[in-house]
């Protein structure tokens, strides 16, 4: 390689580096595997140690990656939290071994090996036994002071044994099972699936709302002293004795050993059990024991020189895809599924594995029938990584997604710019729950009690097969569901019976068809009147609505035309349903054609409500500020949008000139 081909590759690799850090450490949402990362980082460590002269300040060799995240305070660490430098063979951990013991000048040295957790580094200030702070890593120098997220983990003491201030470092993760039942839960919501636990526990804790990280089921292992005023250690594996002694859940997996061979066999030996464990292992690491050597051996900017960490690769096996399924989602996604001959990979036996789309299909080119070699994604999720053509033998069959629902037979269409196809069935099986939760909300029918649980109690009874069986319970439906439960029956059926004489644009939003929301089932039932008309409404008469896109109107016209549909409505009418739109009286459109944009928090509304004002004095609001932008409504802590509409010259308003305006 040439001089200008090194730095250009180099050049290359840290543009790459760099994006795929930021989709991992500041996005929570990794693009690629971390082995692929590593052996991106392994490549450019090589040719920068070659090419010395293209070494960049701003290469991820020279510096940890991350940033802080906009919306935390920022916080100094007193003591560096370093990374380590990665080794992918033994033959690196000896060469590591030599020049220790090099620098110490000494035969042998002592070391504990440890796992390397799966998770997201923090460090947890104490003073005088109390926890006061908690901040993430960050770039090592500065991180997010996340010290209210951090309250929520029942493994994290807020007060210790013994009143002594010090700093420690541990990794917040998520255990295995718990992981898996995350991904199960947003697999059948439909829900795009976290990558790894690891992306999963830093994006559970680096929220701005503490209730959802507490909702989040993370535990953290600590796993070094960064800081300590009251104690002085002489080895760092007395000072994981005192940690555990102060209460702190400590890093389970952890060996002292005398040599580099001992070293050697107990990553052999975490290697082989590491499927075992209840919590996910990116590697094992090799520190130094004694404190007063690593003080002698020192740091790099980056890495400290007396510890190393050992990457396992990620464990791959062949099988043979027998058959691919379809799994129909509660919002009507259809979910291709593989089937495959049964093989242990990880840990546990694979037999099925989610193949996403038919985009993801088609690029592997997965044809039922071929041999694919699959691995766990961050050991956890089963995923095929690649096709082996070469063992095709002309019986392969290529896959083609359906036409119909699987389930119901209602017609499946995949949208302009969407990877997913979905049924547009509203009385599927599958979808049917969802589809009654949301008929029966605030925002649609607002049927008052009507929760999801009461929902999903009277379709296990066989109480209602469908939207319109709501209509036709009786008191005696509801009155075993509660004890002296009379007056909660009553409450109910007075409520659905209310819901009856609810204006079209409810029924129209209860319907939950593609695309449309409140505001769009709004402007339907204005122009079309009666729920007759906007069944017969063609797709040009449709996208001539205000803010009526072509995918929108092509959403309403394909609902309208699917027979479910058309028997749901007449079934309604049967049951007494309003199918017409109220005239308004006196409307008021004082705000008619002019924009808000909300920012900060308001006194008197929550943001819906502020929206809700605006759109009912006939004006817009959105989301972001342009110049076509009227006002922009500023509450308290008033963000970026404040600052782009001053430097717009857009007219700034508060709540109280927002309330003179509504008078």
């Amino acid at each position: 390689m040439t001089k200008e081909q090194a730095k250009k590759r180099i050049d290359e690799l840290n543009n790459l580096t760099d994006y795929y850090a930021k989709k991992y450490y500041d996005d929570d949402n990794p693009e690629i595997s971390d082995f692929e990362y590593d052996m991106l980082m392994v490549e450019l460590r090589n040719l920068e140690k070659e090419y010395p002269e293209f070494i960049s300040k701003d290469s991820l060799t020279q510096h940890v990656g991350g940033h802080v995240k906009e919306g935390f305070e920022k916080v100094t660490h007193e003591v560096p939290l370093q990374s380590l430098q990665d080794v992918f063979n033994y033959e690196e951990l000896e060469a590591f071994d030599e020049r220790t013991k090099k620098a110490l000048e000494a035969s042998e040295v002592d070391y504990v090996v440890e796992t390397k957790i799966d998770g997201l580094s923090v460090s947890l200030e104490y003073i005088k036994g109390n926890f006061v702070r908690g901040a993430t890593r960050g770039n090592g120098l500065v991180g997010e002071n996340i010290t209210e997220n951090l309250k929520t983990i029942p493994h994290i003491p807020k007060t210790l044994t013994e009143p002594v201030t010090i700093t420690v470092r541990g990794e917040v993760f998520i255990g295995t099972e718990d992981f898996e039942k995350m991904n199960e839960e947003r697999l059948e919501n439909e829900e795009s699936l976290f990558a790894n636990a690891r992306n999963a526990a830093a994006g559970s804790l680096r929220q701005l709302d503490s209730s959802i990280t507490a909702s989040r089921p993370l535990d953290i292992f600590i796993f070094n002293v960064q800081k300590s005023e009251d104690i002085q250690f002489k080895s760092h594996f007395e000072s994981l004795k005192y940690l555990k002694k102060l209460g702190f859940n400590v890093n389970p997996v952890v060996k002292l050993v005398k040599s580099i061979p001992e070293a050697l066999e107990e990553i052999e030996k975490i290697g082989e059990n590491r499927y075992s464990l209840s919590f996910g292992i990116d590697g094992a690491v090799i520190k130094v024991d004694d404190l007063k050597q690593r003080e002698i051996l020192g740091t790099n900017y980056k890495t400290p020189k007396w510890a190393i960490a050992y990457k396992y690769p990620p464990e791959k096996k062949e099988t043979v895809l027998r058959e691919i399924k379809l799994q129909v989602g509660r919002t009507g996604v259809i979910t291709p599924l593989a089937i495959l001959d049964p093989v242990k990979v990880a840990g546990s036996t694979i037999s099925k594995t989610t193949l996403h789309n038919e985009d993801f299909i088609k690029s592997k080119d997965l044809r039922v029938g071929d041999h694919v070699v699959i691995q766990k994604a961050g050991d956890v999720i089963p995923e095929i990584v690649e096709v082996i053509t070469s063992k095709r033998n002309g019986s392969e069959i290529e896959f083609k997604m359906p036409d119909k629902c699987p389930i119901c037979n209602a017609d499946v269409v995949r949208e302009e710019g969407e990877a997913a196809y979905r049924c547009i069935g509203i009385e599927c099986p599958a979808k049917l729950s969802r589809n009654i939760i949301h008929f029966a909300s605030r925002e649609a029918m607002n049927i008052l009690g009507l929760g999801e649980n009461i929902i999903e109690e009277l379709l296990d009874r066989g109480l209602i097969k469908n939207i319109a069986d709501l209509y036709e319970l009786t008191n005696e439906d509801f009155e075993s569901m509660k004890k002296n439960g009379k007056k909660f029956a009553q409450n109910l059926i007075d409520s659905i019976n209310m819901s009856r004489s609810n204006d079209l644009y409810r029924l129209i939003t209860g319907l939950g068809i593609r695309n449309i929301g409140v505001k769009a089932a709004k402007s339907l039932a204005k122009n079309f009147k009666t729920m007759d008309n906007l069944m017969k409404a063609e797709v040009e008469e449709l996208v001539g609505i205000d803010d009526m896109g072509e995918i929108m109107a092509k959403s309403v016209y394909d609902f309208f035309r699917e027979p479910q549909t058309i028997d749901l409505i007449e079934r309604f009418k049967m049951l007494g349903l309003n199918m017409t739109a109220y005239e308004e009286e006196g409307v008021d459109n004082r705000f008619e054609g002019m924009t808000f944009v909300l920012t900060g928090a308001l006194e008197e509304y929550s943001r819906k409500e502020a929206e809700d004002i605006i759109e009912k004095f006939g004006g817009k609001a959105s989301s972001s500020v342009s110049k076509n932008t009227t006002y922009v409504l500023a509450g308290e802590e008033s963000g970026s949008k404040l600052d782009k509409a001053q430097k717009l010259g857009i007219k700034v308003i508060s709540e109280k000139d927002f309330n003179e305006m509504i008078k």
